[in-house]
């Protein structure tokens, strides 16, 4: 599904995060969100190869409410969730169905996927966001922080 992020979530990095343990959340405060970088050949292929879609991981880090932070930004996506925690194998397989999706409806998936996981409703929550188009450059807010000091 496509979707349009209005505002801009706010992350403070934490690089002692890691990604797909099932405690990062809990140990950040309920909130985290990574950025990796996808493979330039797998990430516009209809049939990736999984052992090599994802890339190095960017940034790790958890929700802030105020003050300096660094941004998921306001703007379109590709966008999946489970209501569950989802490992490694299962977050590759969401984000290759988004990749499938948006290549189908003729868009340009961008080489990043964002994976933030959370609790809604007392569940834990897996999502993916896969930019697309022309807002995909705005990740450089998330890789060297705004102007602004966001």
């Amino acid at each position: 599904m496509k979707l349009e992020l209005l505002a801009p979530l706010v992350y403070v990095e934490d690089r002692s995060l890691r990604a797909f343990e099932p405690a990062a959340a809990e140990l950040a405060g309920g909130e985290t969100l990574f950025l990796f970088e996808i493979d330039p050949v797998q990430g516009l292929s209809i049939e990736p190869d999984t052992a090599l879609f994802l890339g190095p991981l960017v940034f790790s880090g958890r929700a802030q409410e105020e003050g300096p932070g660094r941004e998921l930004p306001a703007g379109r996506y590709l966008f999946a969730q489970q209501r569950r925690l989802l490992n490694r194998e299962e977050c590759i397989q969401m984000a290759v169905e988004l990749q499938k999706d948006g290549l189908w409806e003729r868009l340009r998936p961008e080489p990043y996927l964002y994976l933030r996981f959370l609790t809604e409703d007392g569940r834990r929550v897996s999502q993916a966001f896969r930019p697309y188009g022309d807002e995909a450059t705005t990740v450089n807010k998330l890789k060297e922080g705004s102007a602004n000091g966001r």
